[in-house]
């Protein structure tokens, strides 16, 4: 069987953000002129929409939060996505956004969730799309971290019910953050949680149409840059991981457009370890991680 050179998926594109050393050496400077440029390169490499995070920086320069905005729209023509936990950075960035420079389309809020609904004050000045993070709860007023496919799926519907009917948000304006875990720490099935999350989520009628997403950097968080075959294995990790999720349901990806997503044939050395490696729990898992890299 021929795989296809590319995943079904949307892409927001990860990198304007100083988690990255060249781009936070960008924002440093305020060389917005460089970060036009990285922003271009991301829609050229397949980015559909630009998420746009300024660690700390964003409450301590509103000016320069709108000065970015504005200078991304004035180059790329694809929605922001705004990743700003703080209620004045968003107010300023909303304020900042023209849909019109995006077909029409709104910006995006990165992200809601369970025990932060203040930020939905905004939603009355300014319409947006909405990212939730569906890895914690709320229960008895205290948050919880989900660790159970059910318990995923569920605060995804919860959520998800609860925008449509108090604020009128289509159910495709919404998209559910999954939360990929870093394998290296997971002793407790979270990867295969999240990964069945992804099938009850899809199989919902009652938020049928729903985007369900994940962000791949952590994945590979701490492993080193090769696998056991030679392979270029953080890449490769986020490649088997989508092998399983995309047929699951999930559609888009908070990524690096030009990281190479693509299905992997089941004669893949690292998507079989990443197989047996869902399958464990414990020590066993801690092994499992091991022979990505060490045969």
């Amino acid at each position: 069987m021929t795989l296809p050179d590319s995943f079904p998926i949307e892409i927001i594109g990860e990198r304007i953000s100083p988690g990255y050393k060249s781009t936070k050496a960008l924002l440093d400077a305020d060389d917005l002129s460089g970060l036009q440029a990285l922003a271009v390169r991301q829609v050229q490499a397949g980015a559909s929409y630009l998420d746009v995070h300024l660690g700390t920086r964003g409450l301590r320069d509103l000016p320069f939060v709108t000065a970015l905005v504005r200078a991304l729209q004035a180059v790329v023509d694809v929605p922001l996505c705004f990743d700003f936990p703080e209620i004045p950075v968003l107010e300023t960035a909303f304020a900042a956004y023209d849909p019109g420079k995006a077909g029409g389309a709104p910006a995006i809020l990165n992200s809601l969730t369970d025990q932060r609904w203040e930020l939905m004050e905004l939603y009355e000045r300014n319409r947006f799309r909405v990212i939730v993070m569906a890895s914690e709860r709320v229960v008895d007023g205290t948050a919880r971290s989900n660790l159970t496919a059910p318990e995923i799926a569920d605060t995804a519907r919860s959520v998800a019910l609860r925008l449509n009917r108090e604020y009128g948000i289509a159910i495709p304006d919404i998209f559910i953050d999954v939360a990929v875990r870093a394998v290296i720490v997971d002793t407790k099935g979270l990867n295969r949680a999240v990964l069945d999350a992804v099938r009850l989520i899809r199989n919902d009628s009652t938020i049928e149409g729903i985007h369900i997403m994940g962000a791949l950097t952590n994945i590979g968080q701490q492993l080193p840059a090769k696998a056991a075959d030679g392979s270029h294995l953080k890449q490769a990790l986020e490649n088997a991981f989508l092998t399983i999720a995309v047929p699951n349901g999930m559609d888009t990806v908070m990524g690096t457009p030009w990281s190479g997503y693509k299905p992997l044939p089941e004669d893949n050395y690292v998507l079989k370890v990443y197989r047996d490696f869902l399958e464990q729990s414990g020590s066993a898992a801690l092994r499992a991680v091991r022979r990505f890299y060490h045969t």
